[in-house]
């Protein structure tokens, strides 16, 4: 009954308001009256919180009492990113017709609705990263993935396993993921709750209506031409983050000109785990350098974002990594030509996003003129790259286009000044337009006209104290003081009279006021008219300016690479076939930066092979540098495969196709679980997607069970990548120095440790790796040095002594033992027909959902099997 009455006492206002809020519930609606934006409700309260303005009322006192909060309607550029960036869905409704027009209530409607995901605005945006909104569809047999920048125009798809759309979500960190609302679960147990998602409704997600929505966008009859015909799933993620812009008033997206596959196969897997572990381009420590901040040395803001795109994705085509390696050697061993790019590449603007503008028709005049410059700024690189001797950079110098006709249809139209707003005036250049011309001409010398009118009043009347002023009250008028108005013509109007003074009118200032007025509103019309035509002729050019911006990209990467490699002493890494290797007095790219000025980087050597050093056992302390040796091993092959140059005296490797990483303890107790269960999460997933090509670094495997639990577990590890046919090549770092035991029984498996040299009462961390095993694990050592109580460290070391003495030397002569007698069943024998048996019965093992005695009995098992 209250709700009636309520209802009843509705203002057309707010009824208007009320009927636009219920079709967009979940965004804050903007509501635009007058020269303000007002907030009601519970949008008033969440934006004036979110952006300090203050909180009234609406019919205060009365039933219809509500809460409001604006802010005036110029001022959208600052708030609306700050209502974004808190994660809002922005409803700008705005007035459809003028006020002036009409007698009733004004027509207003939704213009846009501004989302994290679709966002086009400068302040939401940041200029080395990807603005992306994704979409995840949960297909039969494989999930669907895609990416869209809406800023940039690039869109993206895949499909994949879990794991692999994980692996994509962290490499692309989306604004927004859009999911079906019946999968809504799903998805938070697959991936977290750490995204802003928005649910669609489920009959998005079709294949038919998918097909139908990227067919007609890009106005072709199939998608075999952009190469995703086949990925099903992927089309219908595609389809859905199209049907969104639709609904988000995003229409004019002529910009979105290709949609293109992530080739999974293109390019090095690295799983989630790995992508953390090695600290690319996010870390979960404060203050933390990532590998990205060292490397990042790109000067466009295209650059920066190819550069992101890099890191996540290395090449596996070895061609396509010297190609690349040519163009950073060619540039850093030609200094001036380096130095010539690199200041063009300085005057270029972010030519994706200022072309995805001219597209959604957002662009000012003074971005427009930014655009001619940045493309005139890439004439001298187009130049530069067909007069080098390098083909790879002669072949991008060849593929810009030089847009003559754009950046003299630029020139000819707008002010090299041009405003950052059409309505300022003064953007349209001289010569234009005639009509425009003579408008501007009975504006703009409105003063000496005025000059002449007064000079010749004065004389005429003999007030020489006159004076012709203007005021939005009555316009131009003649002001007389009150000692002269005796001498007033009687043809004066007289307007306005004031204390000391009066105010008149006359026909001559009437009707110049009206033709001066006239053309002020006249230029106005006409400037935004022939602005409007730029713009949409300009709209044209969209696919050679995406061309130039994308061949910027990566002319900046390269610039980068050869600036990282002067700056820091990097080297050109030798790319062969083999499946070696070989790094000589190799560096970790970020610890050397971190380094205090004058100190040196120890640098160490590794080599690995799939032949005589496929497994390099380290031990060593802690404190002593084994993770780093490990990270700098996998930082250096990440780069070479990036088209860098490493830190190293010389590097010669065979491709990587598969990074693994499982270092340090990472716990993951908000979701229930153990250090030791994430270990063996990560390791497990680890030793089931192995390859030939692998580069595998393990950081102290078992550390996180009992002693003894952890040497069998980490030495059953070991012992399964020196058997893998694959023959991985592994880092295994290690404290339990009883693994060094493994050399004299696996020929492949080589020790090493990171040297310390023993002092009388420290030990002193020399950081190099030096062949042979570690002889005990100095834990007490350091134990010591970190200032633990004297009587704790003593305890420590005759407990170590009585441990070593009851225990190690049975336990671990079982171990090898055990070792001998399964080397010598030649369990990987390819021709023992037995080996297919047993395969089966691993293969359909679910290790998943495997207990631990489940475990023990299944491996009885198959000894069994191979004992009989």
């Amino acid at each position: 009954m209250a709700a009636k009455q309520k209802k009843g006492k509705e203002t057309p206002l707010m009824k208007q308001y009320n009927s636009i809020k219920a079709k967009y519930p979940d965004a804050c609606l903007l509501f635009r009256v007058g020269d303000f934006y007002e907030t009601f409700g519970e949008d008033a309260i969440r934006a004036a919180e979110i952006l300090g303005i203050v909180l009234t009322k609406r019919g205060a006192g009365s039933e219809s009492e509500t809460a409001l909060a604006g802010f005036p309607h110029h001022s959208l550029n600052t708030y609306l990113p700050k209502l974004v960036k808190a994660g809002l869905r922005v409803a700008i409704c705005d007035q459809l017709e003028d006020p002036k027009m009409t007698k009733t209530i004004v027509k207003r409607g939704v213009t846009e609705l501004v989302t994290p995901g679709v966002a086009m605005n400068d302040e939401v945006l940041q200029s080395k990263s990807n603005n992306f909104l994704a979409s995840v569809y949960f297909g039969r047999k494989n999930l669907g993935i895609s990416f869209l920048d809406v800023s940039t125009g690039e869109f993206l798809t895949a499909q994949g396993n879990e794991e692999y759309i994980d692996k994509l979500l962290q490499n692309f960190s989306p604004s927004e993921i859009l999911v079906a609302k019946n999968e809504k679960n799903n998805f938070r147990e697959t991936f977290g709750d750490d995204y802003h998602v928005f649910f669609l409704e489920d009959w998005v997600y079709k294949e038919d209506y998918a097909f139908e929505r990227l067919t007609t966008h890009f106005e072709t009859n199939s998608l075999k031409g952009f190469g995703v015909a086949e990925l099903q799933e992927g089309i219908i993620a595609s389809g859905a983050v199209l049907h969104y812009l639709s609904e988000t008033q995003h229409n004019k997206v002529q910009h979105i000109t290709a949609i293109q596959r992530i080739a999974e196969d293109a390019y090095v897997w690295m799983d989630r785990f790995t992508i953390r572990n090695l600290e690319l381009y996010q870390s979960n420590n404060l203050n933390a350098v990532t590998l990205l901040d060292v490397i990042d040395k790109t000067l466009s803001p295209m650059g920066g974002r190819l550069l992101k795109r890099w890191l996540a994705l290395p090449l596996k085509d070895a061609t396509k990594i010297r190609a690349r390696h040519q163009v950073v050697a060619y540039l850093k061993d030609n200094g001036t030509v380096l130095q010539k790019i690199q200041q063009q590449i300085k005057q270029i603007s972010d030519l994706e996003r200022l072309i995805s503008k001219i597209a959604t028709g957002k662009v000012s005049p003074r971005e427009v003129v930014n655009l001619n410059d940045s493309l005139d700024a890439i004439i001298p690189i187009k130049q530069l790259a067909l007069k080098s001797d390098n083909e790879s950079l002669q072949a991008i110098g060849d593929s810009f286009h030089s847009c003559d006709l754009l950046r003299e249809k630029i020139k000819a139209t707008l002010n090299p000044q041009a405003p950052v707003s059409i309505n300022k005036g003064n953007a349209i250049a001289v010569g234009v337009h005639a009509e425009l011309d003579e408008l501007r001409s009975i504006a703009y010398s409105g003063k000496e006209f005025l000059d002449n009118i007064e000079k010749r009043e004065a004389e005429s009347t003999g007030i020489t104290s006159l004076k012709i002023a203007f005021n939005n009250v009555f316009g131009y008028y003649i002001e007389v003081r009150n000692t002269h108005k005796d001498k007033v013509p009687a043809e004066w109007i007289r307007k306005q009279t004031l204390v000391s003074a009066e105010r008149y009118i006359t026909e001559e200032l009437k009707e110049y006021e009206a033709k001066i007025l006239g053309a002020e509103e006249k230029i106005q019309q006409l400037e935004a008219q022939l602005f409007n035509e730029l713009v949409v002729w300009i709209a044209t050019y969209i696919k050679p300016v995406q061309l130039n911006a994308s061949l910027i990209a990566q002319v900046d990467c390269l610039t980068a690479f050869a600036q990282l490699a002067k700056d820091n002493k990097y080297v050109c890494p030798e790319i062969d076939d083999t499946f070696e290797l070989d790094i000589k007095e190799g560096r970790h790219p970020v610890i050397e930066k971190q380094l205090p000025v004058g100190t040196p980087y120890i640098t160490n050597n590794v080599y690995l092979d799939r032949v005589s050093q496929q497994i390099i056992m380290i031990t060593g302390p802690n404190m002593s540098g084994k993770s780093a040796i490990l990270r700098q091993t996998a930082l250096i092959v990440l780069l070479a495969q990036m088209g860098s140059f490493v830190p190293a005296e010389n590097v010669r490797m065979g491709t990587v196709d598969k990074i693994f990483t499982r270092v340090g303890a990472s716990d993951n107790i908000s979701m229930g679980e153990s250090t030791f269960m994430v270990e063996m999460n990560e390791t497990a997933s680890i030793l089931n997607n192995i390859s030939d090509r692998s580069l595998i670094l393990l950081d102290e495997i078992g550390r996180g069970t009992s002693t003894y639990d952890g040497i069998s577990i980490a030495w059953a590890i070991a012992e399964f990548l020196h058997e893998h046919p694959a023959q991985p090549k592994t880092l295994f770092a290690t404290h339990y120095h009883e693994l060094n035991e493994m050399q004299d029984i696996f020929k492949r498996i080589q020790n090493y440790n990171v040297s310390v040299k023993e002092l009388k009462d420290t030990v002193l961390f020399i950081r190099k790796l030096v062949k042979g095993g570690s002889a005990h694990s100095f834990g007490i050592h350091v134990a010591k040095m970190a200032g633990m109580p004297q009587t704790v460290v003593q305890k420590a070391q005759k407990l170590l002594k009585k441990l070593e003495k009851d225990h190690s030397g049975a336990a671990l002569a079982t171990i090898k033992e055990e070792a001998k007698d399964e080397m010598q069943l030649s369990f990987f024998n390819l021709d023992d027909p037995l080996l297919e048996e047993i395969k089966d019965e691993i293969v359909n093992l679910d290790i998943n959902t495997l207990t631990p005695v489940e475990a023990l009995m299944k491996l009885n098992e198959i000894k069994r099997m191979l004992t009989k």
